[in-house]
């Protein structure tokens, strides 16, 4: 199982576009309040389409408490990557042919440093890009990590 946690995410179009993509993956989405948006927002609902009703999402108050369920669902803290543009000069590869969890920071600060630090820096995962580059929308971030993910775990849904 993949999850996907959107940490405070700001841009509902994005977070719409990511409803979608854990739909069609089957990947659980969780949020983490605070959230820059309403879940009726319409934009949510237009970049989602139709999507909702397959998604599996679940909306925390806190940090703590999606940690807690992921433990639970035998996510620990070793096998949960955050994304970041900070900490490298170059990209490394991760192991994540396992269940993990791909933890996501808000589309205008990215993760906070206390919150990457919560986690091994060998886990943090950097996307090559241009050096002139300062990021990747979030969407289109984590379709490229979720499906690296996938890929890695040899399309498991699909094949169950």
């Amino acid at each position: 199982m993949i999850h996907v946690v959107l940490f405070e995410p700001e841009i509902p179009s994005n977070t719409g576009n990511i409803i979608r993509l854990c739909a069609n993956t089957g990947a659980q989405l969780h949020l983490v309040k605070p959230l820059g948006f309403e879940l009726d927002d319409k934009k949510l609902k237009r970049a989602g389409l139709d999507y909702h009703e397959w998604a599996h999402m679940k909306v925390w108050e806190n940090f703590t408490e999606c940690l807690a369920h992921l433990k639970e669902q035998g996510i620990d803290q070793d096998a949960i990557y955050p994304l970041t543009t900070k900490g490298f000069e170059t990209p490394h590869t991760s192991n994540l042919n396992r269940p993990v969890a791909l933890l996501m920071g808000p589309e205008t600060r990215g993760l906070p440093e206390d919150v990457r630090m919560m986690f091994p820096k060998e886990h943090w995962i950097r996307l090559p890009m241009a050096p002139t580059s300062r990021s990747l929308n979030l969407s289109n971030a984590t379709a490229v990590i979720l499906y690296e993910a996938w890929r890695q775990q040899d399309f498991k849904e699909l094949k169950d």
